[in-house]
């Protein structure tokens, strides 16, 4: 029987939160004409002729065979409708409005996945991101193509109905078909390819700021001449940083679904970015026609590292000062205003001047003073300011270097180290929006740290240094990590001095 009209629901990412869209399908007597209406892009629009295909290659008849005029509305129509997610959608529309399927519930429903000409479904992105808003909604049934189907079974408040093909999808509507909903499975971890730090010789100082760094999430500079090893240390600090909690998890997973990066599960490791020097500012920072994050949101929880940091581009620079403090990225558009997380902890590297010498014992540097000035400046004074540990990298001797160490696993010694520092951050912590030391405020870092009677005596000696406020709570905030990687509940006078002598900076 002719329904002429017809309305189930799918979803469309704003950034990384999903929103919910209605699909009404409308027939009415006149010469064919296939119309999507809802402020649609182009892809979305190209909808029509994949829809065609899939159903006409399922056993149905396709649209084009309809002397009718269908036209194909998305709700609400004031928001901007991209990609293709919307074609299963479309498609179980247009079979309920012309009597082609079996009358179903649809408003407890949510249809999401691409169509291939063959009437297969392809993978989408926001797959969790969906299932989340379903979830909340109240919405009891998400369906979408089976590669996406683990990902999204993260929710539970959802049954996700994994299908391959939209014959599946109307033979599950039409109760022909039992598909049983999905379940989660975590992902076997596989073995990163992270240095470990058996394979850093020499550089204990270094080595030491990278376990504080990794124990409160950090921010931290190093400068030295090239190839004495700052790259290795960058990636061996993912080594020594502890598993992902599942509340973790699930906010990396929906930032690298939104971006199409991910349809096989949860993120299961702390992400590692290193965008080249040459990064534009929305490919760093988020944004773009249709906003999309940027690396410092896909870095979200884990590291970002900026090598070779002055050859960034200035504003790219400037612009991580704001999210460096907040954890937040705001992209402002004339609809309205996206926000993206971005608690990322940022490992910068640079050379001292431009042949990379200068300060060298053994080799002469060829850069003049105003070469040497100009390159050390393009680090301003507040990004600087907002990085905890600064630290110089010295060239290792080869005799050092020639040292055999018995066996390996280092990193293993001292993540656990860094684990036992942030239990304690999380039982300070508890009921409270933050995870570590680092993103304490103000006042959080006045509460909560505690210090010995010969600290506070330190501490008064400091006001003939160039130390800014931001300065001063960092530099707390820093002890407290150290602090807590001694498992003391005060901070000594030893803490804060290590603290204070990591922000002494000759160069920069």
């Amino acid at each position: 029987m002719l329904k002429n009209l017809a309305k189930v629901y799918s979803a469309e990412l704003e950034g990384i939160t999903s929103r919910l869209i209605e699909v009404e399908v409308d027939l009415n007597v006149g010469l064919h004409a296939f119309n999507i209406v809802g402020l649609a892009d182009k892809a979305l629009n190209e909808a029509r002729e994949r829809v065609n295909s899939a159903l006409k290659n399922s056993g149905v008849k396709p649209p084009n065979r309809e002397n009718r005029k269908i036209t194909i509305n998305l709700a609400p129509a004031d928001v901007k409708k991209t990609g293709s997610q919307y074609d299963l959608a479309i498609a179980v529309g247009y079979l309920l409005a012309t009597g082609q399927i079996k009358s179903f519930e649809s408003g407890n429903k949510i249809f999401l996945g691409e169509l291939a000409l063959d009437g297969k479904l392809r993978p989408i992105s926001g797959a969790l991101n969906a299932a989340e808003m379903a979830g909340e909604a109240g919405f009891e049934y998400l369906i979408l193509p089976a590669e996406n189907a683990n990902e999204a079974a993260v929710i539970k408040n959802i049954k996700v109905i994994p299908v391959e093909t939209l014959g599946q999808a109307i033979e599950f509507l039409e109760e022909r078909r039992n598909i049983s909903a999905a379940t989660f499975t975590a992902a076997k971890k596989k073995d990163a390819d992270v240095p470990d730090f058996s394979e850093i010789k020499g550089q204990e100082n270094a080595k030491r700021a990278m376990t504080i760094a990794a124990a409160g999430a950090h921010n931290l500079f190093m400068i030295g001449p090239p190839g004495v090893g700052k790259s290795l240390l960058a990636q061996a600090l993912v080594g020594i940083l502890p598993d992902l909690t599942l509340e973790e998890s699930i906010e990396i997973t929906k930032i690298y679904s939104a971006t199409g990066l991910n349809h096989e599960g949860l993120v299961h490791k702390r992400p590692f970015r290193s965008p080249h020097q040459t990064a534009s500012l929305v490919a760093v920072v988020g944004g773009g026609t249709n906003p999309r994050p940027g690396e410092i949101s896909l870095a979200h929880r884990g590291i970002l590292f900026l090598d070779e940091v002055p050859e960034f581009q200035k504003n790219v620079l400037e612009s991580l000062r704001q999210p460096l403090e907040s954890g937040l990225v705001n992209v402002a558009r004339i609809r309205g205003t996206l926000q993206f997380p971005a608690k990322f902890s940022l490992v910068a590297a640079m050379n001292p001047c431009p042949c990379g010498f200068y300060g060298d014992d053994e080799k002469e540097c060829r850069c003049s003073a105003y070469e040497v000035i100009r390159y050390q400046k393009k680090i301003s004074g507040p990004l600087l300011d907002r990085i905890d540990l600064q630290i110089r990298v010295p060239k290792v001797k080869i005799s050092e270097l020639r040292k055999n160490r018995i066996g390996g696993g280092e990193s293993e010694g001292v993540k656990a180290s860094v684990e036992m520092a942030r239990r304690a951050q999380a039982k300070r912590f508890e009921g409270m929006r933050i995870r570590t030391n680092s993103e304490m405020s103000a006042k959080q870092t006045e509460e909560m740290v505690k210090l010995e009677p010969a600290a506070e005596n330190f501490l008064k000696t400091l006001d003939k240094t160039r130390l800014s406020p931001r300065g001063y709570y960092r530099l707390l905030k820093t002890s407290r990590t150290i602090a807590d990687l001694e498992e003391k509940e005060t901070v000594s006078l030893e803490n804060l001095a290590e603290a204070f002598s990591y922000r002494l900076r000759e160069e920069v």
